[in-house]
């Protein structure tokens, strides 16, 4: 059932327990950025393309990643739906690499026709403060400007790394909206841990 809030735009407004909401903000570029050096202590990390098919694999990462960053709409969609999403020949999948595991998730969504999306893109606590977020971040951009894009966007929330916004925008990114969102805590769905994203914590539910 469809269900509406009225949101004040001059003052706090509660929302109903059960319920999160974060401010989203989106950025873009129009054209490649100039290219930024890998930082120091970085040449031991490695990207590999996943398969379509991989998505136990995929998920994994995507938990480890989400538990702490409130990632969850690939958590809740129906199995054979997120298949369909991951073996799409527009949408290129990627995992981090280093020390044999899995510490990073790249996807980038090229499924509209002129531009790409950065629609997921973290690395994992260990490699945190170590270069792997520039070093991500340059392979990406050059795998979605290798496409025939005009645009390539992306958007964070405010549950996000507090550091995402600056990022982004040292990156080549310019901001162009923001907004608020809305959803159903996973956590008490059950998609998700309930102590996981300990800096935003459950509100409700049993």
């Amino acid at each position: 059932m469809s269900q509406t809030l009225t949101i004040s735009l001059t003052g706090t407004t509660d929302l109903p327990p059960g319920k999160i909401a974060a401010i989203v903000t989106s950025l873009e570029m129009l054209a490649p950025p100039p290219a930024k050096s890998d930082p120091p202590g970085t040449e031991a990390f490695a990207l590999e393309r996943l398969d379509g098919s991989e998505t136990g694999r995929y998920l994994a990462i995507y938990r480890v990643l989400g538990e702490r960053w409130m990632w969850f709409s690939r958590l809740v969609k129906p199995r054979a739906e997120l298949e369909a999403i991951l073996s799409d020949p527009a949408v290129e999948l990627y995992v981090l690499r280093h020390d044999g595991r899995d510490v990073g998730l790249l996807e980038l969504d090229f499924r509209v026709a002129g531009e790409g999306e950065l629609a997921f893109f973290g690395i994992d606590e260990p490699v945190l403060g170590k270069g792997a977020g520039r070093w991500l971040m340059n392979r990406a951009l050059k795998l979605a400007w290798a496409r025939p894009i005009r645009r390539f966007w992306v958007h964070t929330c405010t549950i996000d790394h507090q550091g995402a916004v600056e990022f982004y925008q040292r990156s080549g990114f310019t901001v162009f909206k923001r907004g608020v969102e809305v959803d159903d805590d996973p956590r008490l769905k059950g998609f998700m841990r309930r102590d996981s994203v300990p800096h935003h914590p459950v509100v409700g539910g049993a």
